[in-house]
């Protein structure tokens, strides 16, 4: 099984949670009843102050979020978002939408952008590919991690050697710029495989480049 694919049943443990922000009880409530009907967790807020206050953005799901709200605006928010250390995907909605408001909204990357009134199932579509969106972030966050522990597992010495073989050096290329013997730099080689969980050369080509370990040739 790849690290990607570990990831991801690792991130599928916890039920998702849609963060719905909105001022408009009427509407938080409907969600509220809507939402786990689905199967979805859900937590409401009044204003983005009182989800950030809350400090429940860590597990998996996403945010359906008003445009206009006290305080901070929902579109405010989106563009803050990674800086306050926020990644859930949100899905904007609003009952004042314009074209040119949705368009800023898509290209800051809103997973969809909702007119109220809007159909239970528009709104399931949305918060479904949201939440799909925030799984495979997950998971690639975690085979990246996955990646990065293997390479420091590595001997100075072996990551010596991934680098400089990834860059298409040769064994012999390799051997003589390290001041080893070729057999010595084929051992290494075969121990980097090994311990990078690499299943062919091209993958341990990928891990370097992921890492950014890999020399210029």
């Amino acid at each position: 099984m790849s690290a990607l694919a570990r990831a991801g049943d690792a991130t599928t443990t916890k039920q998702p949670t849609v963060h719905v922000i909105d001022d408009d009880v009427s509407l938080r409530d409907a969600l509220g009843l809507m939402l786990p009907s689905v199967g979805l967790g859900v937590r409401t807020y009044t204003s983005v102050q009182e989800f950030l206050d809350a400090g429940a953005h860590g597990g998996p799901g996403c945010i359906v979020l008003d445009v206009r709200l006290p305080g901070i605006s929902g579109l405010d928010f989106q563009s803050r978002r990674d800086r306050l250390g926020i990644h859930l995907p949100i899905v904007l909605m609003t009952g004042h939408g314009d074209v040119l408001m949705s368009v800023r909204a898509m290209k800051a990357g809103a997973v969809d952008f909702l007119p109220k009134p809007f159909r239970d199932q528009d709104m399931i579509d949305a918060v479904t590919a949201a939440i799909e969106r925030d799984h495979e972030r997950r998971a690639a966050d975690s085979a990246a991690a996955d990646i990065r522990d293997r390479y420091a597992s590595l001997s100075p010495r072996e990551q010596q050697v991934m680098t400089l073989v990834t860059a298409g050096k040769m064994n012999k290329q390799v051997a003589f710029d390290l001041g080893l013997s070729e057999i010595t730099v084929k051992t290494y080689r075969g121990a980097v495989m090994q311990k990078m969980a690499a299943r062919s050369f091209a993958d341990l080509v990928r891990m370097a480049d992921a890492l950014g370990v890999r020399a210029a040739q």
